[in-house]
C-alpha cells in the first residue's frame, strides 16, 4: 500500500498480528497444489477472487504483515521502506493481469479487493465486477448522484471526507468525497452486498495474497461453504481460515497464478497504461487590434486545479521562426503567455518530459496556434482512438503514442481545447513456470484451445463489527 495513505490513517495502539514468519511450500509440493488450483478454475460455474496487500508487493507497494510489512518496521521500530516508485506509477503485477485473462475467458465472475491502491481497475476488471472493501485511493464519489471518478493521483484525503473537487454533472455540482476508510468507517454497504452475494453464489472462493485478519471482510470466503463451495488459500503466511480451506498453498501469488493459467493455455495480457492531458488555447485581439495576446495552458483533464503527475516539464519549440523564445516549464501550472502578431499561424512543438516510472522519457507534440479558431465541431470516435493507441502499442511494445480524443471550441474568448491520450507504460508479463507440454494432464485438466482469434485472453456495522485489524 501507498506509505502516504499509512500515514493517513488514525493511529491505533493494537493493529492485529504482524511479523509473520513466510512459509514457502517445496517446488514438487507447489506444483502438484497447482495443478489441483487449475482443476478446481477450470470446473468452477462461478470463481470469486478476494484479493489483499500480497498481491501488490511484486508491483512496489509494501503489504503491513509480512516480515517487512509498514506495521511490522513500526513496531520493531525500524525505518519504513522507500518505495521504489511514486504511488500513482505503480503498475499491475502479473496476478492483476492473469485475473484479466481469467474474467475475459469467461471464468472468472467477481473479484473482492482490500486494496486501495486502484490496480484492479487499472488492470482492465470491469468496475460492474469488483468490489472494492476498503476503497481507492484514486477515486473520488459525488455523495448526491454517485458518480464515480477515477484520477491519475492519489486523492488527498482519507475518511470519506471532502475533497476540493465538485461534480462535473451540470444538475449536480456537489462536493466530491474520498473512498479510502479509516479505521472506524463502516464498510460500504454497496460494495459489501454485492461481495455477499457473490460469495454465495461462488463454488470456489481463490484468496490471494491475504492474512485474512480483518473482519468482517474475512469472513466474507466462508460464505461460499454454505452451498457447497470450496476456498483456497495462496499465502506465504498462516491465517486464521486455513482449517476451513480445501486447498492452501504456500507460494509466491504471481508464481502460483501463472503456473494456473499455463496449465489452462491463457495468455496473459500485456498492461497498457494510457493518460490524459488537455492542451488549451486563448487568443484575444489587443485593444488596439495590432496584436494577439494568446495562452497555452497544459493541464488535467480532472480540472484546472488538478495537478499532473505524470508530467515533470514542457519545453516549447517554435518551427521556422527564430522571433520567438524558446520556453522551458518547470512547474505547474504549466502555460505560457505570448503576445504576436497576425501575421501567419504559429506552429510549436511541445517536448514533454515525463517523472520516473513512465515508461520514456519523454514524447513530442506538434501544435498550431490559428487565428481563426476551427469551426469544425465534429465528434470523434473516443472509445476507437483508444483501442488502436493500445493495439499499436502492444504491436510495437513502445509508449509515447498520442492522439486527441477530444476537441471543443469556446467562442469567448477564442478557446481551443484539445483532449490528448498518451501511452505512458507498456508492460509485458513472462510465465513463471514453462508451460505444460500435454494436452491432459495426469490429474484431468484439459488445456484451453486456441481458437482463430487468439486465446480469449457492505451493511453498515455496528461498533462490535467495526474492523479490528487492517491487511
Amino acid at each position: 500500500m501507498s506509505l502516504g495513505y499509512a500515514e493517513k490513517l488514525s493511529y491505533i495502539e493494537d493493529v492485529g498480528s504482524v511479523g509473520m514468519s513466510e512459509h514457502f511450500d517445496t517446488p514438487d509440493v507447489l506444483q502438484q497444489k497447482i495443478e489441483q488450483l487449475a482443476v478446481l478454475v477450470q470446473k468452477s460455474k462461478h470463481l470469486v477472487v478476494f484479493t489483499g496487500a500480497g498481491i501488490s508487493t511484486s508491483c512496489g507497494i509494501p503489504d503491513f504483515r509480512g516480515p517487512k510489512g509498514i506495521w511490522t518496521l513500526q513496531r520493531e521500530g525500524k525505518a519504513l521502506p522507500e518505495a521504489s516508485l511514486p504511488f500513482h506509477r505503480a503498475m499491475p503485477s502479473l496476478t492483476h493481469m492473469a485475473l484479466v485473462a481469467l474474467e475475459r475467458a469467461g471464468i472468472l465472475k467477481f473479484v473482492i479487493s482490500q486494496n486501495v491502491d486502484g490496480l484492479h481497475l487499472r488492470s482492465g476488471i470491469p468496475r460492474k465486477k469488483l468490489a472494492e472493501l476498503h476503497g481507492n485511493s484514486f477515486m473520488e464519489v459525488c455523495p448526491s448522484c454517485g458518480i464515480e471518478y477515477m484520477r491519475d493521483f492519489e486523492v488527498e484525503t482519507i475518511g470519506l471526507k471532502e475533497t476540493s473537487r465538485r461534480c462535473s454533472d451540470k444538475k449536480c455540482g456537489a462536493r466530491l468525497k474520498d473512498t479510502v476508510l479509516d479505521w472506524e468507517d463502516a464498510l460500504p454497504s454497496k460494495e459489501m452486498n454485492q461481495a455477499e452475494k457473490h460469495c454465495r453464489m461462488a463454488d470456489v472462493v481463490l484468496c490471494l495474497g491475504t492474512s485474512l485478519q480483518i473482519t468482517p471482510a474475512c469472513n466474507l470466503p466462508l460464505r461460499s461453504l454454505r452451498g457447497g463451495g470450496k476456498i483456497v488459500i495462496v499465502n506465504l503466511q498462516k491465517t486464521p481460515k486455513d482449517k476451513k480451506a480445501t486447498l492452501l498453498l504456500h507460494g509466491l501469488v504471481d508464481k502460483v497464478i501463472s503456473g494456473v493459467l499455463d496449465i489452462l493455455n491463457l495468455q496473459i495480457p500485456p498492461f497498457v497504461r494510457i493518460d490524459l492531458f488537455q492542451i488549451i488555447l486563448t487568443q484575444a485581439l489587443s485593444i488596439d487590434e495590432k496584436y494577439v495576446n494568446w495562452n497555452l495552458r497544459v493541464a488535467s483533464v480532472h480540472g484546472l486545479k488538478a495537478p499532473l503527475p505524470f508530467i515533470k516539464s514542457i519545453e516549447i519549440s517554435f518551427v521556422d521562426n527564430q522571433d520567438y523564445k524558446a520556453a522551458i516549464l518547470q512547474n505547474e501550472p504549466f502555460q505560457l503567455k505570448r503576445r504576436t502578431s497576425q501575421s501567419k499561424s504559429i506552429e510549436m512543438v511541445l517536448k514533454f518530459n515525463f517523472i520516473d516510472g513512465c515508461g520514456c522519457p519523454f514524447t513530442e507534440i506538434n501544435v498550431s496556434l490559428k487565428w481563426e479558431v476551427s469551426t469544425d465541431h465534429s465528434k470523434l470516435d473516443k472509445d476507437a482512438i483508444l483501442q488502436n493507441l493500445r493495439d499499436t502499442a502492444t504491436d510495437e511494445s513502445c509508449c509515447g503514442k498520442n492522439a486527441v480524443v477530444e476537441r471543443n471550441f469556446i467562442p469567448s474568448p477564442k478557446t481551443e481545447v484539445l483532449t490528448y491520450a498518451i501511452v505512458t507504460n507498456v508492460v509485458t508479463y513472462k510465465k513463471t513456470t514453462e508451460a505444460v507440454q500435454a494436452d491432459t494432464l495426469s490429474n484431468g485438466v484439459k488445456r484451453r484451445k486456441n481458437d482463430a482469434n487468439g486465446p480469449a485472453t457492505s451493511k453498515k456495522r455496528s461498533k462490535v463489527q467495526r474492523r479490528k485489524s487492517r491487511l
